[in-house]
């Protein structure tokens, strides 16, 4: 809530992420642990992310004193059905039948269980409310059973050692515009953390929703949701946890389409294993992967947004459409095709845009696998796509220019649409066009003059393309295709040896066919 797009822009944001920064374990004074601070890497993954605190305090509700408290303050609930009851003589918290109403700022500690029950926090504008959940189980059946109506923030803790859950109605008895959508709904920013677990089994339509931002800090946490699993608004954090989720829509995303700078999704730690019938992580308007492990094993298209940045981590997306995708709202102009684009003639070149300066992208698409409908830069990190079977799509497809100035690249797939390194790349690569294509679990590999590979890739399905590029080629230099031998792979890419495969043909690195689009022709012989 604190800045807009002059931060998260694409420039500002893929300069930020240049700067190495923290996150990750602190412990409060008070004796009471903290799973966010600002020490260089994450407590769960032991990974180090890409954005320190510090900024993220400036572009987001949370800090690092939202998970810090004295725990004499601590006011206790113990959820029964008709029967709740709150310690101490504290007025900040009503019973009425099954429902339980906060009303004020404070740190409320939370166990038992709610067969058909409410939890409602209904605090001033100003006020922080911290929920431990500390083995509480709720569930409603005309509604949501966690519902955060005001409050400026509310932290959901997951005490250490526990299992808690919501679950809420097939369907909700008041759908009116501004009612609660989700298992656990917030008006509210919103922060989930805590080294406990929490399983929210969504019914009605999303599994959590905030209508302002998300910030998910830890836990062990599982959604199932009939309709999106994970959804902030104004903005979506994950900087620590592992998050599992199933959604019958979109898994984990951020919606805001109507204020400007607004919309926008970062993964800088811990682990997302997304299983979604549409698409798998989305922003309106940049997402960005920053470190953690992010898995999309299921999709239609894996990662969506208008500006899509991947400075570090490890992403490895399945999809049945386009595997990362820079589309969106934004508005477009006519333009020429620049070098490696889908071999001449004039498309809509629109401000959509991939950036990729780190990590490792590993992409399994059955329609594009790499599509910007704008322009895509590589400068480093490993981006390995294992694209379309089918000529209608491409393993890249950029309707700019895709400029490789670092990195590595390796893409297969087919033939008909298949999109090079453009000319403003400063980094040369091979384009190979197999006379035919050559099944699941074929070697290519890449020889220099010498003969020593440079380059081995096993398909992961029929292809009958591929394009490599990365440090070891030289521009201009010949280097001969062959398929079998011997490869040892991670994602698809390794190291490998000649001995018992065959030539192929040779090729020159720097020259791309644009005839047909990029792939016609083939090696020269």
């Amino acid at each position: 809530m604190k800045s807009l797009r002059t931060y998260l822009s694409v420039a500002a944001m893929a300069a930020a992420l240049g700067l190495a920064g923290c996150s990750a374990a602190g412990t409060a004074s008070t004796g009471v642990s903290a799973v966010a601070g600002t020490s260089a890497a994450n407590s769960s993954t032991g990974t180090a992310a890409a954005v320190s605190l510090d900024t993220l305090a400036q572009d987001t509700h949370f800090d690092d004193d939202d998970l810090t408290w004295d725990a004499a303050s601590e006011v206790a609930v113990t959820l029964a059905d008709g029967a709740s009851t709150v310690s101490g003589s504290s007025d900040a918290v009503t019973v009425d039948g099954d429902t339980v109403t906060i009303n004020a700022a404070g740190t409320y500690r939370l166990s038992g269980s709610l067969a058909d029950g409410r939890i409602v926090v209904a605090a001033g504008e100003e006020d922080t409310v911290r929920i431990i959940l500390d083995g509480a189980t709720v569930s409603n059946s005309t509604g949501s059973p966690f519902v955060v109506q005001s409050a400026d923030e509310a932290i959901v803790y997951l005490a250490d050692g526990t299992s808690n859950s919501l679950s809420d109605a097939a369907t909700y008895s008041d759908q009116g515009t501004d009612a609660p959508n989700a298992a656990l709904y917030s008006k509210a920013d919103l922060t989930i953390a805590g080294p406990g677990s929490l399983a929210v089994d969504g019914r009605f339509n999303d599994g959590i929703s905030s209508k302002d931002g998300l910030v998910l800090a830890g836990g062990k946490v599982t959604v199932d949701a009939a309709d999106d699993g994970i959804v902030g608004k104004d903005y979506a954090v994950l900087l620590d946890g592992a998050y599992q989720v199933t959604a019958a829509d979109d898994g984990f995303k951020s919606d805001n389409d109507t204020d400007e700078g607004r919309g926008w999704l970062l993964i800088n730690g811990g682990t997302l294993d997304v299983s979604a019938g549409d698409d798998g992580v989305k922003a309106y308007n940049t997402l960005t992967i920053a470190a953690g492990t992010t898995t999309v094993k299921e999709s239609e298209e894996g990662l969506e947004a208008q500006h899509i940045v991947m400075s570090g981590g490890t992403a490895t997306v399945t999809s049945n459409d386009d595997g990362v995708n820079a589309s969106g709202g934004s508005t477009s102009s006519s333009g020429q095709q620049m070098g490696g684009g889908m071999g001449g003639g004039s498309m809509e070149v629109g401000d959509y845009t991939v950036d990729i300066s780190g990590g490792q992208l590993t992409i399994n698409a059955q329609g594009d696998g790499l599509d910007s409908n704008g322009n895509a830069t590589v400068s480093g990190g490993t981006v390995v796509v294992n694209g379309p079977t089918n000529d209608g799509n491409g393993a890249l497809d950029v309707n700019g220019e895709l400029a490789v100035s670092g990195g590595t690249v390796a893409a297969a797939g087919s033939a008909g649409m298949a999109v090079t390194p453009g000319t403003s790349s400063t980094q040369s690569g091979v384009q190979v066009t197999l006379g035919s294509s050559v099944p699941a679990g074929t070697v290519l590999q890449i020889a220099d003059s010498s003969g020593s590979v440079v380059a081995s890739f096993v398909t992961t399905k029929a292809a009958a393309s591929f394009v490599y590029s990365s440090a070891a080629i030289t521009a201009g230099a010949e280097y001969t295709v062959y398929t079998g031998g011997t490869a040892t792979v991670a994602a698809g890419l390794g190291t490998g040896s000649l001995d018992g495969a065959t030539k192929v043909g040779t090729v020159t690195a720097g020259e791309y066919t644009a005839e047909q689009g990029p792939g016609g022709g083939g090696p020269r012989r």
